[in-house]
């Protein structure tokens, strides 16, 4: 019987230096998209996949992260006294249990298939969700609540995956697919991180999002290092599926935003406030108004 996937590592020691100087005191996950940080939106995506544990690789100067999810007594205090319940109830879903966050430092930038690895003690015996919260997708079912329930069938590792532009495929980890058709749970003979252009054995991506087995720490943790001289989570990943355990590769529904460039993020943010009912209208109108001067600016 496969074990449920209960806990979710994010790795967040980053220094977020393509954001320099905002996040020279504040972190990149605190970062809002429209009003809520990014950590935010990757919290309730591992809530709604029933995540029940957190755990975040940090590192120094990420204290901000710590206070985001905790009470804060005097603004709620605050909001109740002026009747603010509908602010009080926003702010609800910022709050942590006691014990349901854990902290751990990643005291060196050595990739993120270390920073993984950095949980190790967490994780313990249990297959887990990494979540990187630089990726965030637009769905109707979140992407993580849809892996896991592909997962329910399949067992094994399992990674998000999207279809990238061949230009492009040597900024991701690439899948070696079994099959290149319309299903949406691929079985993977491979993967590759970064490969030259040219060389990718496929168009589908590896996006920030995974189910993994207790078995990837023990790959991780012989420290080998890979593409860009760190330690990469998709060469263990491959590693699973030379030692003939499945891997899989999950093509999501959903729209994905790397909110990790600053595109990116702009893209995420006009995109998310267009979505919602209290911003659209004057923002579509705006956005009709700067367009056409912006292209005869060309």
């Amino acid at each position: 019987m496969k074990r449920k996937v209960t806990k979710a590592v994010f790795p967040v020691a980053g220094l977020g230096t393509r954001f320099l100087p905002a996040t020279k005191s504040v972190p990149k996950e605190i970062m809002t998209l429209v009003d809520k940080p990014l950590i935010q939106y990757a919290i309730d995506e591992a809530r709604a996949a029933g995540i029940t544990e957190f755990i975040f690789v940090t590192s120094r100067g990420k204290s901000a992260l710590e206070d985001y999810f905790d009470n804060a007594p005097e603004l709620e205090a605050e909001l109740q006294r002026k009747g603010k319940t509908d602010l009080m109830n926003v702010l609800e879903t910022t709050n942590m249990d006691s014990g349901a966050i854990a902290y751990i430092r990643q005291h060196k930038p050595m990739g993120l298939g270390h920073a993984v690895w950095c949980a190790r003690r967490l994780v313990g015996d249990e297959p887990f969700a990494v979540i990187l919260p630089d990726d965030v997708i637009a769905a109707e079912k979140p992407c993580l609540a849809q892996m896991v329930e592909a997962y329910e069938e399949t067992g094994g590792c399992m990674v998000a995956a999207m279809r990238v532009p061949e230009e492009k495929a040597s900024a991701y980890g690439i899948l070696d697919a079994a099959s290149d058709g319309i299903e949406r749970k691929i079985p993977v003979k491979g993967m590759v991180e970064k490969p030259p252009l040219g060389e990718a054995p496929s168009n589908l991506a590896v996006i920030g999002r995974y189910i993994l087995t207790p078995d990837v720490m023990n790959t991780l943790h012989r420290g080998k290092v890979g593409a860009g001289g760190e330690v990469q989570l998709t060469d263990a990943i491959a590693a699973e599926i030379m030692e003939g355990r499945p891997v899989h590769g999950y093509r999501f529904e959903g729209e994905r935003f790397d909110c990790g460039s600053k595109a990116g993020f702009l893209q995420a943010t006009v995109s998310f406030a267009l979505s919602r009912s209290d911003l659209r209208d004057e923002l579509a109108h705006f956005l009709n108004e700067i367009v056409p001067v912006a292209r005869a600016a060309e």
